[in-house]
């Protein structure tokens, strides 16, 4: 069992109880139901009383209460069971892909949406995703260091935003906004465990609001928990050899990881004057994180010592996730004019320990742990946004809005221990270097990097009459290190009545290369379907001269050309249904090129001074995409006569093709036959490898003292394309039921028993020649993970 963070239970401790102290003191915080059409937005517009119905562009609200209907601490996991447009696979085996899992928006990239906290930019992960998984090659946002019990609500705008926000909104933005009342709060204790018997989960999460004075108030959150590690790995079945685990052996660990974190916020706003106030918030999170690797068989004499272990060995890769984010501003208006001044803080570490596990070229007195290095990103941000209504004789006043930003990004890779990569030469001829299962970071590939970018953005929004409202945005980015990018967009709507509107939106956008994509580089173990034999990976920079050697070029920012059309329907009273189309054009789109392996390829790595590399890959520009679908929500509620029922449906349907594949470069085909830059299995990872539909259905009918919750989820198939296309398999449509009961014996309480998953479903299991020799039941691509059904139990106290 995992222990506590013991500061953040401290903080949280001291947070909370005095909170819980003042509640008998305190009135229980009541407000009435409010529709989320009502909701007033605030992302992807500067008009101040724009509401979800009246948005000219498509958004979600989600509230509190869904990111909390279900037993998961996770705020990615959370966001995937309330938008259909949203993906949260579960891969294992990723290295700190499986502490630092990627969401995915409308089948884009998870690089390629934009996250804001409060409405500024929150910083991205430092880790860069390289394993064979849905983001292979990006650096996005991690969601689940936001605590939950931070949150009041998200905003999800599904359209292209670069005009507004600048790089990375391609597919959409997501708008975590923090709770801010100076009264009231809640503490929750959660306990579950899947149906296996495995993967149990324990988590308290609590938060409070004081007012500072009579004009100013602070709220603080706090979330604490624990997970431990499932095993959906199965005995060997192949062919017994050496170099194998023993017939029958279960030898792997495959599922959710062991987890232990910890995570504070508060949002704070206080008024200064009677036109100026100053503001804050901020969030802190830790996870320590404990996944595998491949087993390594003891006659593999390349990467076992005998004499450590005898019967081999299976390695832990253990990360260190710190995450630290700091907003502070103020903000008032004089006259008809508002004004808001903020300085961003965004930093993220991962640490990378081996454990476990041995160096082989050390030879028999090898240490069996080791640092291996780390990875940390820095975002400063100083922003100055400024606005003011406009008489331009409309049916209402235009709000004209613009502003100047300043960004600087920091990226460092820094350097593990010697022998967790070292090439020592004292083993048998032929043993690998480096630790195994995750091979630190040698002094050579390490270094700290950084680049500043400034940015002029202007937008004009207006009611030009009753019905008809419209919008224009531009947005000028300069980076220093590959140039400047230009950004626009329009939008529109129109009210034919007060049951039927419709609204479109074009807008141009880019993604900047991130740091990380620029200058990452280390040596990873890959294992490649049915192919057991394990090859040994170098990721080089695209500017570096050996990945010049291999065609490789600098890389440039992604350019998107995107357009929506949504028909937004009100027929009667309590039904509410949108249909927004759109298709999202994404040119020189990064991808990780394919594994270049073969004896051409070690001959040219020789020649340059590298030894013991299988193979090298890099970052390229070398795509184009297209990507059209359509998203459908409809809400309504039913008021009975002692009860209510809220009745919710999603459907999303995405497909995204490719549209151009740049040509093999000279350099690559002068190298040898057979190697393609981008290959068929990241081809159909990006087509096929996320479900292309996806509809969920929910309903909660309250009842005096009772709530209850059924929430179903329809996954669409998914498609595996390994470079063997005889492996080539197709994962089929899962439906998902959630079910919860909750009742209230007081004001204050809530007890709550709940199943996610309750009918204990699983994706189709592989075929034997991806199951490597029987071991991988289920494929890394389930939208869903392969985890089965999760029993929890929830007591809650709200004051």
């Amino acid at each position: 069992m995992l222990q506590p963070h013991r500061l953040t239970l401290a903080v949280a401790t001291a947070l909370l109880l005095p909170s819980i102290a003042l509640a008998q003191q305190a009135p229980a915080a009541t407000a009435a139901r409010t529709s989320t059409l009502d909701t007033l937005i605030v992302t992807g517009t500067r008009v101040a009383d724009r509401t979800v119905a009246e948005s000219q562009s498509p958004i979600d609200i989600i509230t509190s209460e869904a990111l909390t209907a279900t037993g998961t601490p996770e705020l990615a996991t959370a966001l995937a069971r309330a938008l259909p447009s949203l993906n949260f696979p579960r891969p294992a085996l990723t290295d700190g892909t499986s502490a630092i899992r990627p969401a995915q928006l409308r089948g884009l990239s998870p690089d390629q949406v934009l996250v804001l906290v409060n409405g500024k930019r929150r910083h991205t992960s430092s880790l860069l995703n390289l394993n064979g998984t849905i983001g292979r090659g990006s650096a996005p946002v991690d969601l689940n260091t936001i605590p939950i019990s931070a949150i009041e609500r998200v905003e999800v705008l599904r359209d292209g935003a670069s005009a507004q926000y600048g790089s990375d909104a391609i597919a959409g933005v997501v708008n975590v906004v923090l709770k801010g009342s100076s009264e009231g709060g809640s503490l929750a204790v959660t306990a579950g465990q899947y149906s296996a018997g495995d993967g149990k989960q324990t988590q308290i999460a609590g938060d409070t609001g004081l007012a500072l004075g009579e004009r100013g108030f602070l709220h603080l959150s706090a979330q604490l928990g624990q997970q431990e590690e499932t095993n959906r790995a199965r005995p060997f079945a192949g062919t017994p050899g050496p170099t194998q685990p023993a017939l029958g052996q279960k030898a792997f660990v495959i599922g959710e990881p062991e987890v232990d974190f910890g995570a504070v916020a508060f949002n704070t706003d206080i008024a200064l004057t009677d036109a100026i106030s100053a503001y804050g918030f901020g969030t802190a999170s830790n996870r320590d994180i404990t996944s595998f690797a491949f087993f390594r068989a003891p006659g593999s004499t390349a990467q076992n010592i005998l004499g450590i272990y005898p019967d081999g060995f299976l390695p832990e890769i253990h990360n260190i996730s710190k995450d630290r984010s700091l907003v502070a501003g103020v903000k008032g208006h004089a006259g008809d004019w508002n004004w808001d001044l903020s300085y961003n803080y965004g930093y993220n570490r991962l640490d990378f320990y081996t454990r476990n596990t041995l160096n082989a070229s050390l030879g028999p007195t090898s240490p069996t742990s080791f640092y291996d290095g780390a990875l940390e990103t820095t975002q400063n941000i100083v922003n100055l946004d400024i606005s003011r209504p406009l008489e331009l004789g409309l049916a209402y006043p235009a709000t004209l809005s613009f502003g100047i930003e300043a960004r600087n990004e920091k990226w460092n890779q820094s350097p593990g221990e010697y022998g967790s990569y070292a090439n020592a030469g004292l083993g048998v001829a032929g043993a690998g270097a480096g630790a195994q299962g995750f091979g630190g970071f040698a002094p050579e590939v390490s270094g700290a990097y950084d680049r500043d970018s400034r940015a002029v953005y202007a937008s004009l929004e207006a009611d030009l009459s009753e019905q008809f409202s419209a919008g224009i945005a531009a947005r000028y980015e300069d980076y220093d290190d590959f140039g400047s990018q230009v950004s626009g967009k329009l939008s529109a709507r129109y009210a034919f009545n007060d049951g039927v509107a419709l609204r479109a939106t074009v807008a141009s956008g880019f993604r900047a290369p991130s740091l990380a994509q620029q200058y990452f580089q280390t040596v990873s173990t890959t294992f490649l379907p049915g192919i057991n034999t394990p090859f040994e990976i170098r990721t080089f920079p695209a500017s570096s001269a050996v990945a010049q050697a291999f065609g490789a070029e600098p890389l440039t920012a992604e350019e998107s050309l995107s357009y929506s059309l949504g028909l937004v329907l009100q027929p009667v009273d309590n039904l509410y249904v949108t249909v927004d189309a759109y298709q999202i054009d994404v040119d020189d789109r990064i991808a990780l090129s394919s594994n270049l392996t073969g004896d051409a390829v070690r001959r040219l790595l020789e020649s340059r001074g590298i030894f013991g590399i299988t193979g090298g890959r890099y970052f390229t520009n070398a795509i184009d995409t297209r990507t059209r679908g359509v998203d459908v929500i409809g809400t309504y509620r039913w008021d009975l006569a002692a009860s209510n029922v809220d009745l919710t449906a999603g459907y999303n349907h995405t497909k995204t093709e490719i549209t151009r594949i740049a040509a093999n470069p000279a350099a690559l085909d002068a190298i040898g036959l057979n190697l393609e830059r981008i290959d068929r299995v990241e081809i159909g990872r990006i087509e096929e490898g996320f479900p292309r539909s996806k509809l969920l259905l929910s309903g909660t009918w309250n009842t005096g003292d009772w709530a209850f919750l059924l929430a179903t989820t329809r996954y669409g198939s998914v498609r595996t394309t390994p470079n063997n296309a005889a492996l080539d398999q197709e994962y089929g449509a899962k439906w998902l039921v959630d079910v919860s009961a909750t009742f209230k014996p007081g004001e204050n309480w809530a007890l709550t028993l709940g199943a996610d998953n309750v009918l204990n479903e699983y994706p189709d299991e592989n075929i034997f020649g991806n199951s490597t020799n029987g071991q991988f039941p289920y494929s890394n691509l389930s939208p869903f993970g392969f985890s089965g059904a999760f029993a929890y139990g929830k007591v809650v106290y709200r004051w």
